[in-house]
């Protein structure tokens, strides 16, 4: 019997990140003797047990064969002749697919330290790549998600998901095997990137592929407007930056679906709310969210001009929020407020920036001298602004 450390755990550790748990890989073992070692087994489509002392995962190895639609549609084999390449075969992706042995099913203390890797993680951890470990990725359409989620999770260190990879991923996504997910594992992969450093990329990514049409269509639809998306996008960042709380991202996620809100005009928001309720029904999101985003979005012209609103006007959105029962919701709501305005003002001022440097010397008079240069060139930068912005 081999044991080994397999998966996050061995990623993380190279990685330089905080493991927060360790799954480890049985080779050469029978269910009669994890049991008989005092663990107890869970799950029953394969074997899976349970640490006695600290409730660790424990797997036998195991092999899996495509046989139905989705990502439960599969035959497990576990065995003692499964080896460990076989096992890490399986995985989705390279750099979750390397393994520690350990010295025993009650001792996880590394034997050696060192990595076994037959696919090339530590090559692309090197490069910083996400790379399918094979051809069997395409199976497991939860793999689309899980992939877009390490994207987002690891794209502050410069990580990439490879051509290839993606290649497959579009693929997956154009086969419709993504409609056989459950909506709480939808859920499950899209909460978890949302509270990323950068959630912003999982929900781009995920667009890019045409991943969002099924469980998230009404968002699909308005991202197809390139300046809500890139607005929604900068303030997902923000939010990642400034650790919002995950009611308050899929806010801004929702905001997309009330769009007068980046024309500064007020118009109501009940399409909207109704679209985040679908969503909310579709995709599991829990109550809670969905209520917190609904909320915002009702109240998102009020909020953002909070100053300028009248005694009257206050008290009236004290009484819509129930801030007099929670004030905590509504410094969350006011704090999701001031996020969406500035990226509203960062691309407003990306859109200056690029107009001041689009235009140069050879875009104003050649025989103007001195001042007149200055002058000429800010009043050209202003003209193409303003075309920018029409």
């Amino acid at each position: 019997m081999q044991v080994y450390l397999v998966g996050g755990a061995v990623r993380d550790q190279l990685l330089g990140r905080p493991i927060k748990d360790k799954d480890f890989v049985v080779v050469g073992a029978t269910v009669t003797e994890m049991l008989e070692a005092g663990f107890q087994q869970v799950g029953a489509d394969f074997p899976v047990f349970l640490h006695p002392v600290n409730r660790e995962e424990y797997a036998l190895a195991r092999t899996e064969r495509k046989q139905g639609l989705g990502y439960q549609g599969f035959s497990v084999h576990a065995s003692i002749d499964v080896s460990l390449k076989d096992d890490l075969q399986r995985r989705d992706l390279t750099i979750n697919a390397m393994a520690i042995e350990v010295t025993s099913l009650t001792d996880d203390t590394p034997i050696s330290g060192d990595v076994i890797d037959y696919y090339g993680g530590l090559q692309d951890i090197e490069n910083k790549t996400l790379r399918h470990v094979s051809s069997a990725f395409n199976e497991d359409p939860l793999r689309v998600l899980r992939t877009a989620r390490f994207y987002s999770r690891y794209y502050d260190l410069g990580f990439t998901i490879a051509d290839d990879t993606l290649v497959l991923m579009r693929e997956l996504v154009a086969s419709g095997e993504l409609t056989h997910l459950s909506s709480e594992r939808i859920w499950q992969e899209s909460s978890r990137a949302m509270m990323q450093l950068s959630p912003q990329v999982y929900w781009q990514q995920l667009f890019d592929i045409g991943a969002l049409a099924e469980y998230f269509a009404p968002l699909h639809q308005a991202w197809n407007d390139d300046q809500l998306r890139e607005t929604v996008q900068t303030s997902l960042y923000f939010a990642g930056q400034m650790h919002l709380n995950l009611s308050q991202r899929w806010a801004l996620v929702m905001v997309s679906l009330k769009p007068s809100l980046f024309q500064n005009k007020h118009t109501e928001a009940i399409t909207a709310v109704k679209s985040i309720n679908d969503i909310g029904n579709m995709a599991k999101v829990p109550k809670a969210q969905t209520q917190f985003a609904s909320l915002f979005v009702q109240q998102a012209d009020k909020l953002s001009v909070i100053t300028q609103l009248s005694a009257a006007e206050k008290i009236d959105l004290i009484q819509a929020c129930s801030a007099h029962k929670e004030p905590e919701k509504l410094s969350q709501l006011l704090v999701t407020s001031q996020v969406l305005q500035l990226s509203i003002q960062h691309r407003q001022m990306m859109l200056a920036l690029n107009s001041f440097h689009s235009i140069g010397m050879n875009d104003i008079d050649q025989s103007l001298k001195g001042p007149a240069i200055g002058k000429a060139l800010r009043q050209c930068r202003i003209e193409h602004l303003q075309t920018q912005t029409a």
